[in-house]
């Protein structure tokens, strides 16, 4: 493969172009935007015109020689689909092409990484908490100033269902402020379905309307909660920890202890915590995974255009 240096669109130089279409997805604040279903969905629709993606990360929260949790979520949900993971993603992305025989590149978590020029830069914005209190981090959960969002092409709004029309309109004006040669789109996460460590799944109906005990360890426990109440289930107790939490011996220890002592049928958790702790069972109680499917509300269209767009250069 050839690498050739370019200057990247808007005007920013040293920046390496691919010799294959690349879609980065990101975000503006830390974490927990809903950015990981889209990057299995934009990883389907490819695989599903004959095209051989591969995703390509960093590896934030990964123990050394170790994949992270998205990466280990994301190979359960695409097996088919090839991940690369390299602080250097440069490097890892040359891999995928040369070794692997990818035809596109889709960047998890690439807004901030300017290295390698993209097609498409679609960034993820969470509707229970879109602009990261309105500073960047420590005094806020943004990654880089609000004026960042001018880079985008694309801005999708996340979890949607979860807050008024009102409100989201009053987000699409802000963003179109902000960005405003940027594509809008908005997503609803709905749950799809339960699934077990061993890949086995079953229908939402199994628990809908029983009482449950439900824990997490993700960047927005709320957007938990909100798939929680749209799987109709009794919540009885629900443990929240910090994101990328390590599920060590004595952390299991103790979520089977507080499960066995509650009075439900099943425990939950997201896919995201299934993937590490590896189990079936918690507290002798059965233990799924809530599996989250993007729906588009607005904007599916204009974004698989965009897509469709790329297809000639593969």
């Amino acid at each position: 493969m050839q690498i050739r240096n370019s200057r990247y669109d808007r005007g920013r130089q040293g920046i390496h172009r691919l010799d294959v279409p690349v879609i980065s997805v990101g975000n503006i604040t830390l974490g927990g935007t809903g950015k990981t279903p889209l990057v299995a969905w934009i990883a389907e629709w490819f695989v599903a015109r004959g095209v051989r993606p591969a995703i390509v990360s960093r590896g934030y929260g990964a123990a050394y020689g170790r994949r992270n949790d998205e990466a280990l979520m994301l190979r359960a949900r695409l097996p088919e689909v090839p991940q690369v993971q390299n602080p250097d993603r440069l490097v890892a992305a040359t891999e995928a092409i040369e070794r692997l025989s990818c035809q596109v590149i889709v960047l998890d978590d690439g807004f901030q990484h300017r290295r390698i020029a993209r097609d498409v830069d679609i960034v993820t914005l969470d509707a229970l908490q879109p602009f990261g209190y309105e500073h960047v981090f420590p005094r806020g959960t943004l990654r880089e100033p609000l004026y960042g969002l001018r880079r985008a092409d694309v801005v999708v709004l996340s979890r949607t269902d979860a807050i008024h029309p009102t409100q989201r309109q009053q987000i699409r004006a802000r963003v179109q402020q902000l960005a405003p040669r940027a594509t809008w789109a908005e997503v609803a996460h709905l749950p799809q379905c339960l699934v077990g460590i061993a890949g086995h799944r079953e229908e939402l109906a199994a628990i809908r309307g029983q009482p449950v005990a439900a824990f997490c360890g993700i960047g927005n426990p709320a957007a938990f909660r909100h798939t929680l109440e749209q799987c109709g289930v009794l919540v009885r107790a629900l443990r929240e920890f910090p994101d990328h939490f390590p599920y060590k011996s004595s952390s299991l220890q103790a979520l089977e202890g507080w499960a066995k002592a509650l009075d439900v049928q099943v425990v939950l958790c997201t896919e995201k915590d299934l993937i590490k702790i590896a189990r079936e069972r918690l507290g002798h109680k059965p233990l799924w995974a809530v599996r989250i499917t993007p729906q588009f509300v607005i904007g599916q269209q204009s974004i698989e255009e965009r897509l469709q767009a790329l297809l000639p250069r593969m």
